[in-house]
């Protein structure tokens, strides 16, 4: 059976490949130019827009590394006193497009911040192909050292607020679920190293992890309109390190020899039923079901790549929902 695309997902995502078939030069160069001229993006807005004040924070102007900062209107007005957790978002899109600050991951993170309560700082992190790996996976961690160093406190949107550092989430979709993963492994490795950040979970959505296997999911859901096999294997192309191949461990994460860090979080898994990366994230989840790691599956059979994305698609509240669930079992009391 097909799955329920809504029709402005569907012409969305249309230009977008034909767009981005156009940006991609026979030499993997990227035309940023071109991209950037259908790239729609928001600037952020401390006044409240769905519920959500918006600010963004230089964390290394010479590699233009920032974040966008989502606040809860009803904390920022002083209505809500509580401690707010804190969720680091990476944005998807191959490695190669996207930012905090194009409309659709803007949209998703204010959702996110109203529906978790919770600080939402999305990652404005280098792309591929001019940043290979692992430069996504070095801004992250960089961002981290960012808070842990009080970076949060000159961010007027945040005045007067209890952000709890102590309760820190990582998560992303797509090509941002495999950096979530990343970046929660170097956190762990370096756990002595950190006074304030002390992440609670991971949740990579949808994420792009690989390998060179082809799955079943790679022919069944060839023809939808989300990402597709040829596209795929350039995004990892581009992405991992010269020479590499889709079983380098940044796509491959859950190897026999792969061991984790004692200190790596718990973590929920977000697959959905229409995506050519299913299998791929439902072998890692068993894969830290095997290792005995405390992890949870959030599965949406009737789900396409990226279906939170579109405020038209039923099942994003119910991941929202799904994700505080998580955020309230793990995060500090």
């Amino acid at each position: 059976m097909a799955p329920f695309i809504p029709l402005k997902a569907r012409i969305l995502l249309g230009v977008f490949r034909i767009i981005s078939n156009y940006a991609i030069r026979s030499d993997d160069t990227v035309n940023r130019r071109l991209l950037s001229y259908f790239t729609a993006l928001v600037p952020a807005d401390p006044n409240p827009k769905f519920g959500v004040s918006s600010a963004d924070a230089i964390v290394d102007s010479a590699r233009n590394l920032f974040v966008r900062i989502f606040v809860p209107s009803n904390s920022s007005n002083g209505e809500n006193t509580e401690k707010l957790p804190l969720l680091v978002y990476f944005h998807g899109g191959g490695f190669f497009y996207g930012s905090p600050d194009l409309a659709s991951y803007d949209d998703w993170c204010r959702r996110l911040c109203s529906g978790l309560n919770a600080v939402i700082v999305s990652v404005n992190y280098r792309l591929a192909p001019e940043h290979r790996c692992p430069a996504p996976y070095d801004d992250g961690v960089d961002v981290l050292r960012f808070l842990d160093s009080g970076g949060l406190e000159s961010v007027g949107i945040l005045s007067g607020l209890d952000v709890d550092l102590g309760s820190c989430f990582l998560a992303g979709c797509t090509s941002g679920g495999n950096i979530a993963h990343h970046v929660a492994r170097r956190w762990a490795a370096a756990y002595d190293s950190w006074e304030k950040v002390a992440i609670k979970g991971a949740i990579p959505i949808t994420a792009m992890f690989g390998g060179e296997e082809r799955t079943d999911a790679d022919i069944q859901n060839q023809n939808l309109p989300a990402i597709r096999i040829e596209r795929m294997d350039w995004y990892w192309k581009v992405f991992l390190p010269e020479g590499a191949n889709r079983n380098h461990e940044c796509a491959h994460p859950f190897g026999e020899k792969i061991q984790l860090e004692e200190q790596f979080p718990p973590v929920m898994v977000v697959s959905a039923g229409y995506d050519a990366l299913r299998d791929w994230q439902l072998k890692y989840y068993e894969w830290l079901k095997e290792m005995k790691h405390d992890v949870k599956l959030a599965f949406y059979p009737d789900a396409i790549h990226g279906f939170f994305l579109f405020r038209e698609c039923e099942e994003w509240p119910k991941l929202v929902d799904e994700m505080k669930q998580f955020i309230d079992e793990h995060r500090s009391h």
